[in-house]
């Protein structure tokens, strides 16, 4: 390139930059906005949203070859977004020897103490109702046996190829399935690894972005080779793999639309998809219209309530990806974390990274072992609930079934003092309350602030629990 040509080209890809950094920043996604959502009109999709509402719990997994490094997966490998991506590179290597490096982690990506269904019972313990799982991040290692490419678990390269669970996805699908959960399939629509999205020798020359590196209008016979190779990955995981429940798209610059169109033609392969799996849900997130059936936030929770189905991605670690000696929320966090996303009409979507062996970092089972038990005595307030007012008030949660409506009041630490009068800004009728774990019927006063409760003795005489959870029956 001339000196002019490579300016241009510069510009060019600032411009593009901060278009996308409105979407995507830091690798953290935003989200649609509610008035963006499209109700459908398919009486089965509207039934399963329902059902999707209902579950209010699930686990979340980002696990690939890049567990290995203990760093942020796939966004290293592009250079538009190096300045936060690559912190954790500290080995002295250049961009394009650190490309190199990462696409190499499939010949030594070897999980050799992979148990799906210790996994899968963990969850169920754990009180999860279903999993999203990785089957291709942006990197485009797949963890299924693929036929549309060698960069797989099932590769020959790959050395966990002749292990009994080299298909990975078959076996934790079939895993999670046997416990009672469904099955949430995450797939990246871009693909960093495919020749046909980045294209070695385009105009971009070794310059890396999140988006392709050719114009998909100035090289469309190249941009139909990538769309065919996306719908066969998507086709055999939604024909070969069972039932899938949501598919779970990422990448939101993969549309058609934007200062680079990107058009996969996504309406054509999920309709193709709904003849064979009929109930299928579909979350093309931040991109709105009607195939974004779920809004997703990451790692993040609305302002306010919202009358759509949701769900909020957040990590139990610091990470979505599994990084060595993370620390991970405690069980107050998570559940109150969980009462806010619920109290606002959503679901809890709580990311765990598997470490490179296969198994899952003992400080993340042990808070899903508490999550369990915590549920065991108050998924009632949980699964199942709508939403009601006042919603969320920073000390309360708010949630509502049939004649009940459940008020957690969320104590910010153990050390917080628990008064013997509990004040629950709640105006409407109520006929009793009961301390909810107990069915304990409770004095109460009505007043214009809201119903003051008297606790009784023992739950004021020691350390604040996680929540106290109060059912007002009207």
């Amino acid at each position: 390139m001339s000196n002019g040509q490579i300016q241009q080209h510069e510009e060019s890809v600032m411009d593009e930059a901060a278009l996308e950094a409105a979407e995507v920043e830091n690798g953290v996604h935003n989200f649609s906005a509610e008035e963006e959502w499209v109700k459908p009109d398919n009486p089965l999709i509207l039934e399963r949203l329902e059902w999707f509402k209902d579950q209010k719990l699930g686990i979340m997994m980002h696990w690939g070859p890049y567990s290995q490094l203990g760093l942020v997966e796939s966004w290293a490998l592009s250079d538009e977004d190096g300045d936060w991506s690559r912190d954790g590179i500290d080995w002295g290597v250049d961009s394009e020897e650190l490309k190199r490096q990462y696409f190499g982690l499939n010949k030594t990506f070897n999980p050799v103490r992979l148990q799906p269904e210790a996994w899968a019972e963990l969850a169920a313990e754990g009180g999860f109702k279903y999993l999203t799982f990785t089957t291709k991040h942006h990197d485009g290692f797949c963890m299924w046996d693929t036929h549309t490419t060698d960069y797989r678990s099932t590769g020959l390269e790959t050395p966990f190829h002749t292990h009994k669970y080299a298909d990975i996805c078959k076996h934790v699908f079939d895993a999670f399935r046997n416990k009672g959960l469904a099955i949430s399939a995450y797939f990246s629509k871009a693909d960093w690894h495919t020749p046909y999205y980045w294209a070695p020798g385009m105009e971009r020359g070794t310059h890396t972005w999140r988006g392709p590196s050719y114009d998909p209008k100035q090289y469309p016979w190249l941009w139909e080779k990538f769309v065919q190779f996306t719908h066969e990955q998507m086709m055999e995981l939604l024909t070969k793999y069972g039932r899938i429940d949501v598919l779970w798209l990422d990448a939101g610059w993969v549309r058609d639309g934007g200062r680079v169109p990107q058009d996969i033609r996504l309406g054509e392969l999920v309709d193709r998809a709904r003849e064979t799996q009929p109930w299928l849900l579909s979350a093309d997130r931040t991109v709105g219209g009607p195939y974004e059936n779920i809004v997703t936030p990451e790692q993040t929770i609305p302002d306010g309530p919202m009358n759509v189905p949701w769900e909020s991605c957040i990590t139990l670690g610091t990470s979505f990806s599994f990084r060595y000696e993370d620390k991970y929320k405690s069980l107050r966090k998570v559940v109150h974390i969980l009462m806010e996303v619920v109290a606002k009409g959503g679901n809890l979507a709580l990311n765990v990274g598997p470490q490179p062996d296969g198994r899952l970092p003992e400080g993340a089972i042990a808070t899903i072992k508490e999550l369990g038990g915590w549920m065991k005595t108050y998924g009632d307030a949980v699964y199942g609930t709508r939403i009601c007012t006042p919603y969320f008030t920073g000390g309360f949660a708010f949630t509502r079934k049939e004649n009940s409506v459940f008020a957690a009041y969320l104590y910010p630490s153990e050390d917080t003092a628990v008064v013997e009068h509990v004040v629950i800004p709640y105006t409407e009728p109520v006929n009793s309350v009961e301390l909810f774990g107990t069915d304990e019927s409770l004095p109460f006063e009505r007043t214009e602030a809201g119903l003051i409760v008297q606790l009784p003795p023992s739950e004021y005489a020691g350390k604040a629990p996680v929540a106290h959870i109060f059912r007002l029956l009207a």
